[in-house]
């Protein structure tokens, strides 16, 4: 994998690393590409179960880099369309459809795109020293990354408002009571925090996870009948899992269930 992104693997659990702590994660061409051929290789491995997503130094991730933006703009090329296009959407995608929970450990600043990449993982883990925010109307653009439909989805319409439209940051405890995210600890505990979900979440039913990031995602888009259906067939197919008959068979012998993801 190349040098600006990481992936370590730990038994189920893959930890993907941001690695330009210098620029604090700020994310150029090279980091964006790096970062999807890392989620499309965690995504399809069959062994990954889990995987943490996390920025090496003081910063989870700025957001855009913005050195390098303003040289693409001098050329006279319309970049800011095109990463969208070829890097921040397809970026939000592909944590939210990932089979298999994905969890965000944030430390330090995470603004613009790097609010967008936090929320569009399942679960996010943040240090007492995180700083948040959508940063994107200081620079005169808007929403990307799917920030405008994952920050509404965790805060509602009003909150999302004005966190874009005052562009003020705001804490972690702050984060946490909106529901942006899960829990806050010392900032020397984010990753192993997030590290022992992963691997809590690894040892269950992968496909019962996937199926239920599938349904929650949809059920923000769709009729109450359509999402009856899609959970009428996701639990019939889960039904004839092998998992799902290890679980019943545990249950009943009172022992804990080995999930095989079969």
């Amino acid at each position: 994998m190349p040098h600006t992104v990481t992936v370590e693997r730990d038994d189920a659990v893959a930890v993907v690393t941001l690695q330009r702590p210098e620029a604090r994660n700020a994310l150029d061409l090279a980091l964006k590409e790096d970062l999807l051929a890392a989620l499309e290789e965690v995504g399809a491995d069959t062994t990954v179960r889990a995987v943490v997503l996390t920025g090496a130094g003081p910063a989870f991730c700025v957001g855009q880099d913005l050195r390098e933006h303003v040289a693409s703009l001098e050329s006279g090329a319309w970049a800011t369309q095109r990463t969208v296009e070829r890097h921040y959407g397809p970026l939000a995608e592909a944590l939210t459809t990932m089979p298999k929970p994905v969890i965000a450990a944030v430390r330090g600043a995470c603004v613009g795109a790097g609010l967008g990449i936090a929320l569009a993982c399942d679960l996010r883990v943040l240090a007492d020293d995180a700083v948040l925010g959508t940063a994107f109307g200081g620079v005169g653009l808007t929403f990307d990354t799917g920030l405008s439909a994952t920050l509404t989805w965790a805060v509602g319409a009003a909150r999302a408002r004005e966190l874009v439209l005052l562009g003020e940051t705001f804490d972690a405890e702050s984060a946490v009571g909106w529901g942006i995210g899960g829990r806050v600890v010392p900032a020397a505990d984010v990753l192993p925090t997030a590290r022992e979900l992963a691997r809590r979440l690894a040892a269950g039913p992968t496909l019962a996870h996937a199926a239920s990031k599938r349904l929650v995602a949809a059920a923000t888009t769709r009729p109450l009948t359509e999402t009856l259906a899609a959970e009428a067939a996701e639990q019939d197919a889960l039904g004839r899992s092998a998992d799902h008959r290890e679980a019943v068979d545990a249950f009943l012998a009172r022992r804990s269930p080995t999930f095989t993801a079969r």
